[in-house]
């Protein structure tokens, strides 16, 4: 349900088949007993009107969100009523219009094509799609015969006007439906006759003839008969069917000026069609009517002139004064735009008048042309236009005459200009054009080759047709073929031929409108591996400076040759990127030298970027310095602070995976370690761990080699870290410890204490919590000497973690107080959270589940501001397990099913495991024990196989409730028997005492009965 801006769940299929039911009735009372036909059909359950009340009332709470607009759904005696009026109700309205169509056909077909086009604009498919039973079908079938009633109304006044080209997309899909519809046949075959297609207006007489006769048992109606025999003797298509319009269509007494390029048989542009073709009636009769089709990215091949020639088709009977095309030489291959003159004068012999009549200076042309025009109803399209200087004198100025122009430039200027955009196709009508071109249905296989090659394709329609047009010419080839050819190296924009056709040829065209600087960026764009970026990326790519550079991108926007999704965030055609590297790899512009400096430029910039980013965002993180520093290359990027550092590294995170991906590819190793130790952070937090790990190791073995002990040590903390949030805790404390006994050969105390709170993460989280806080312990004696304040109160906060565990409160409520005093003097918002988060559990463990809601809270809005999205869900299924105990378990389930994705998208296995332990709570909470009992144990599973021994221990504990509730006592008591067990070789009190606890009252409770467990 949507309305006001706002969506609602309508929620089961019985629910959404119940609105359906009303509104077929709108504003009229539909029994209750009809209403549970329609949506139970022969089969209501046994409480079939509690439950459509039910029903009922859950459309009610939906419809709400449209406010005091909602239309009531009143309960009479035994029925109800959905007050709305029924013109709001598409199918309803949708058979109106097509109703009072049909009526107009004989009066004013102008006005029934305005009824049959309104009634388009309502239909979205197929009516009740994926709904079975008796009703639903009633409606399909009746619907079925309007939607065939409205094509061939649409059909009879299109043939009437000579248009046999529109009507074949019309009839062609209803024929399939209709095979032994000879009215049908006969309309189609006189359109495809119309449209020279006589070959397949021959095969579908023979075809339907034949179904009429194996169907039916008769032989087909003597007007296929009459219409076959007009073929066979050469009969004008006109001529076949019987016009009812001819006898109220005076002959004009001289044809107007019609010199449109031919109509093709057209494929989406739905929302293009619907505004240029609201525009145009819309301001029908007005003045100074300028519709400008623009191309995003300015692509020749877009379709800009085909999108206005079809419009032109479809309203040229709007306009019966003329339709004029005029080409304005934007794409000449001399570059010379027509100049307006010449234009001028082609307009006004076109009008009739002769070349001794018309004057030479161009402002005469103009006054001539406004005059000629002032009381004339034209549709004039101006193709190709250079510029809007160009344009400006062919404007017809106060005359009821449209003019559409098309354009690769934006034409900022032109009076009463109403601009629209025309981006590729949408891959779907990509694909339906790839097969109209080939003319047949494609098969599953060729369907799924066919989606592909219009994605290689770009999704430009010209890039389309081309490639449909050389399979149509290689015969030998299938679908598969044409692929293949087309992923071959890397040229793929050299297959896209077609006799004089190429898709290079016409960014050719573009290109050379540009000055040297725009070039030198378009070419430079081609060299980034990243699909958007950023003015300060292209200035390390060109060695302009940002300002120049932005100024070079407004610039490719204005020829649409880049587009700027977001603010100053660019991107270009896929298409367009393989040309601009081409031209780089000719080597006519840019020399071998200059395209690897300028590759080595930008991998610089997002090094050095990242590393002053990662400093700022993740100042805690012992960091190696860039020995030598990097060159400067002109492109510095303002960071304020560490939510901006933060910022930067999440929208430039595509480009930073490529470069480091590069590095991987082309090294050499120093510069790839020194990249990976800058990236670690971000790898790290945003969960990129698959990639992270292998080139951690590289730089483990490169400084190992080089003999570079503090980088290696580094290099071993960052691979801890990853091991670490990966949930491969042995390798995580075999990295930590690694790196703190080469701390301590080289006497580098720093890195020492590094090591030990990095070693005492994974030691924590697999329930050695008494050897992690001696550890962090010998750790803040030591920084207390020499250390940050923020690596004393990152100590601190982690020690209070270990307390908790032990169940040690009170010493762990001072250590997380002390530590939230110091990250907020320090104003850091991440060590906040953390400790806030610290805070609440100990609330929540305790009993004060009231205290602990509003720390998460306060800790999840910290971290929206700055926190990466692993902290963000962990926080969220932190809030979610207090949630569920304060009785708000729907709350908490949303919370849950939110964040597990996320946590599975960054590897964070320790994370999962406690989120569907919780899940399997919170169902347990809600009286579902059977899907609390398949969480648990799933929670269970994850659990064991990492090692994670708290997680363990909490999931063995809750399938122990959720098995005793289910009456599996046994099974509770052994279960319950284990999470003692390892609580007690852990040392966690808090888990031990809650085991024990669990167990005296499954014993007592288990005392008298039998044992129901089998």
């Amino acid at each position: 349900m949507r309305a006001a801006g706002r969506r609602s769940d309508l929620g089961s299929t019985k629910t959404r088949l119940t609105l359906a039911a009303l509104a077929w009735d709108a504003d009229r009372t539909v029994s209750v007993d009809t209403l549970i036909h329609r949506v139970w059909d022969d089969h209501p359950p046994a409480k079939a009107r509690e439950a459509l009340h039910a029903h009922v009332s859950r459309i009610r709470r939906a419809l709400r969100i449209a406010g005091g607009e909602a239309p009531a759904i009143v309960s009479r005696s035994h029925s109800y009523v959905l007050h709305i009026d029924p013109d709001q109700v598409d199918l309803l309205s949708y058979r109106n219009c097509v109703r009072r169509g049909r009526s107009l056909r004989e009066n004013d077909d102008d006005a029934a094509l305005t009824l049959l086009d309104r009634a388009d604009e309502l239909w979205h498919g197929e009516p009740l799609s994926g709904f079975s039973g008796s009703w639903p079908e009633h409606v399909r079938t009746a619907l079925a015969e309007t939607v065939l009633a409205a094509a061939t109304t649409r059909a009879d006044i299109l043939l009437g006007r000579g248009r046999f080209t529109d009507v074949v997309p019309v009839l062609l899909p209803l024929m399939e439906e209709n095979p032994v519809d000879e009215a049908l046949a006969e309309r189609l075959v006189v359109a495809l006759y119309g449209s020279s297609r006589t070959a397949e207006a021959t095969r579908l007489l023979q075809r339907t003839r034949q179904r009429v006769v194996r169907d039916i048992g008769l032989d087909a109606g003597r007007r296929l008969h009459r219409i076959h025999q007009g073929i066979l003797s050469g009969t004008p298509a006109g001529d076949l069917l019987r016009r009812p319009d001819a006898a109220r269509r005076p002959e004009a007494a001289s044809p107007a000026p019609d010199n449109l390029p031919r109509d093709v048989p057209w494929i989406g542009r739905r929302d293009e069609l619907r505004r240029l073709d609201a525009v145009l009636r819309e301001t029908h009769g007005a003045t100074g009517v300028v519709v400008t089709v623009e191309a995003i990215h300015g692509m020749g091949g877009v379709g800009k002139t085909s999108l206005a020639v079809h419009v032109a088709h479809q309203l040229r009977d709007r306009f019966p004064d003329g339709c004029l095309f005029l080409r304005l030489g934007g794409r000449a291959p001399d570059r010379t735009p027509r100049p307006p003159a010449r234009v001028l004068a082609e307009l006004l012999r076109l009008l009739g008048m002769t070349a001794k009549d018309l004057p030479r200076e161009t402002d005469e042309l103009v006054a001539l042309w406004r005059s000629a025009a002032r009381g004339r109803r034209m549709l004039v399209i101006l193709d190709d236009a250079a510029d809007s200087a160009q344009v400006r004198p062919l404007l017809p100025g106060a005359s009821p005459t449209a003019v559409i122009v098309t354009s690769r430039r934006r034409l900022p200027g032109l009076p009463g200009v109403r601009a629209l955009s025309l981006d590729v196709l949408p891959p779907q009508d990509a694909s339906a054009l790839f097969s109209q071109r080939l003319g047949t249905a494609p098969g599953a296989a060729e369907a799924e080759d066919i989606a592909e090659i219009v994605r290689i394709c770009g999704y430009l329609p010209l890039a389309v047709e081309i490639a449909a047009s050389r399979l149509l010419a290689r015969p030998s080839w299938a679908t598969a073929d044409l692929l293949r050819q087309l992923r071959r190296g890397v040229g793929h924009l050299e297959e896209l031929r077609d006799g004089e056709r190429t898709v290079t040829h016409v960014f050719e065209m573009s290109y050379r409108d540009l000055d040297p600087d725009q070039r030198l960026v378009f070419r430079r764009i081609g060299l980034h591996q990243g699909l958007e970026f950023a003015p300060a990326a292209v200035a390390a790519l060109t060695g302009l400076t940002p300002d120049n550079a932005e100024r070079a991108l407004e610039d490719l926007m204005a020829h649409h040759l880049v587009s700027e999704p977001t603010p100053h965030r660019f991107t270009l055609h896929d298409l367009l990127r393989s040309y601009a590297r081409s031209l780089v790899e000719a080597g006519d512009a840019d020399s071998v030298d200059e395209a690897r400096q300028a590759v080595d430029r930008l991998i610089d910039h997002y090094v050095e970027t990242a590393d002053r980013a990662d400093r700022l965002a993740y100042p805690f993180r012992s960091r190696t310095p860039l020995d030598p520093p990097l060159p400067c290359s002109g492109a510095a990027v303002e960071l304020a602070d560490a939510q901006a550092a933060e910022q930067w590294l999440l929208t430039e995170s595509a480009n930073l995976l490529d470069a480091l991906n590069w590095l991987a590819a082309h090294g050499p190793e120093r510069r790839l370690a020194r990249a990976v130790h800058v990236f670690a952070g971000f790898l790290d937090m945003e969960g990129h761990l698959a990639l992270a790990e292998p080139l951690l190791r590289r730089a483990v073995l490169h400084w190992s080699t080089e003999g570079d002990g503090s980088a290696q040590a580094r290099a071993l903390l960052d691979l801890s870290a990853v091991h670490t949030h990966g949930s491969r805790y042995e390798e995580a404390i075999s990295d930590a410890r690694a790196a703190l006994d080469l701390a301590r050969s080289i006497g580098d105390l720093e890195m020492e204490v590094r090591g030990m709170h990095q070693l005492s993460i994974p030691l924590w989280q697999t329930g050695q919590y008494t050897l992690a806080q001696s550890l962090q312990r010998r750790s803040l004696d030591l920084l207390k000497k020499s250390g940050s304040a923020l690596q004393i109160a990152r100590s601190r906060n982690f020690i209070g973690i270990t307390h908790l565990h032990l169940a040690e409160n009170e010493e762990a409520l001072a250590c997380f107080t002390e530590a939230l005093a110091d990250f907020t003097a320090l104003g850091d918002a991440r060590g906040r959270y953390s400790a806030l988060n610290n805070l609440a559990e100990l609330h929540q463990r305790t009993g004060d589940p009231e205290a602990a809601e509003p720390a998460y809270r306060e800790a999840l809005a910290l971290s929206r501001g700055m926190g990466n999205k692993r902290d963000r869900a962990t926080l969220q299924i932190n809030l979610a397990s207090v949630l569920d105990v304060l009785g708000r378990t729907d709350e908490a389930l949303a919370l849950y099913e939110e964040a597990l994705p996320v946590l599975r998208g960054v590897g964070d296995v320790r994370a999962e495991a406690i989120t569907l332990n919780g899940m399997g709570r919170a169902h347990r909470a809600a009286g579902r024990g059977d899907e609390a009992l398949l969480l648990h144990a799933d929670a269970l599973a994850v659990a064991r196989r990492i090692h994670a021994v708290g997680e363990e221990i909490d999931a063995l504990h809750d399938l122990a409730l959720a098995e005793r509730g289910a009456g599996l006592t046994a099974r509770a008591a052994a279960h319950l028997a284990e999470s003692l067990r390892l609580s007690r070789s852990i040392g966690a009190p808090f888990e031990e005492a809650r085991a024990e606890r669990a167990l005296d009252d499954l014993r007592t409770a288990t005392e008298g009965p039998a044992e129901r467990d089998r």
